[in-house]
């Protein structure tokens, strides 16, 4: 009987301290011009709740999780057509953090929207993924998000630790192609701003000194700032600098541009005591890797 209560008190213990990778929270709103019925709305209702289950119920690591050590993510659906009862159609805007060493702060790490998102979900309809199987468009979304986020976050703590998630999200994108729905092909007209280049990037050879920037930048820049905030700069200009080589080939790409607009107000607050001739060389960094954006880093010499 002792025994028992041993057993019983360890497996409390362990299931108490131990969860999932993901503390996502999630909001469907729908826009202005979208008609939504009481009926439809306990749909949306019953929708959000299916999708937090499954964003955070899901194990989607071999990893075990203190419940402290989870990442925080927001997902945000924005309804723009209801084309027909259960069919939905809008945009994303997926947002992923991560804690600062030494610091009540948290740094952004993902901040993309996805503009073509088309799904149904019917009542009472549950959510499962499985591995190299395309089953529904929404299903694949969140399970593609889910790796994505893991991957950089993983990326950002050991130096491309990530990459097995990263290609379980690309894995994702290539079964989910066959359904024809928007956002897993390249796109015809030229966007390269869906899930297929956002990956296909993320993985290719040339863009290797983001995985390195993204390492670099947060363990070896803002992780310590506590410690040596002069340092701390170095390491994170030296990180950024890495990102040029890229541009120099892939310039505009969406990857390098918002993980630097991400990284915007961050750096103006980093900087906010530093040198004006380092203000001064960051800024122009910035500018030669975002030069669509380049009156925004004007702020940081401020």
């Amino acid at each position: 009987m002792k025994q028992f209560f041993i057993l019983a008190a360890f497996n409390l213990l362990y299931f108490t301290s131990t969860s999932q990778e993901l503390n996502c929270q999630v909001s469907i709103i729908a826009s202005n011009k979208v008609e939504v019925s009481t009926v439809e709305q306990e749909v949306l209702n019953q929708l959000e709740e299916v999708i937090r289950q499954f964003m955070n119920d899901t194990k989607w690591t071999k990893d075990n999780f203190k419940l402290e050590e989870r990442i925080n993510c927001q997902i945000q659906f924005q309804l723009e057509n209801i084309p027909q009862p259960g069919v939905y159609e809008g945009m994303i805007q997926v947002q992923s953090s991560r804690p600062v060493f030494n610091s009540t702060y948290n740094t952004l790490l993902l901040n993309f929207s996805d503009q073509n998102v088309s799904f149904a979900f019917s009542r009472n309809a549950m959510l499962n993924y499985a591995p190299n199987q395309y089953r529904d468009n929404l299903t694949s979304m969140l399970a593609f998000y889910a790796y994505y986020i893991i991957g950089m976050d993983y990326d950002s703590f050991g130096l491309k630790d990530g990459g097995q998630y990263l290609q379980e999200a690309q894995n994702i994108v290539m079964n989910a192609q066959s359904s024809g729905a928007p956002g897993w092909s390249p796109d015809q007209t030229g966007n390269k701003n869906n899930r297929y280049w956002i990956i296909d990037n993320a993985l290719h050879q040339l863009f290797e000194p983001l995985r390195e920037c993204v390492y670099e930048y947060h363990r070896l820049g803002l992780d310590k700032l506590y410690e040596n905030k002069e340092q701390g700069r170095i390491a994170i200009y030296e990180s950024l600098n890495k990102l040029a080589k890229v541009v120099a080939t892939r310039p505009n790409s969406f990857n390098i541009t918002s993980f630097i607009q991400a990284k915007r107000n961050e750096l103006k607050q980093i900087y906010t005591d530093a040198a004006v001739p380092d203000k001064g060389k960051l800024v122009a960094l910035l500018k030669r890797l975002d030069p669509v954006n380049s009156e925004k880093y004007d702020e940081i010499l401020k």
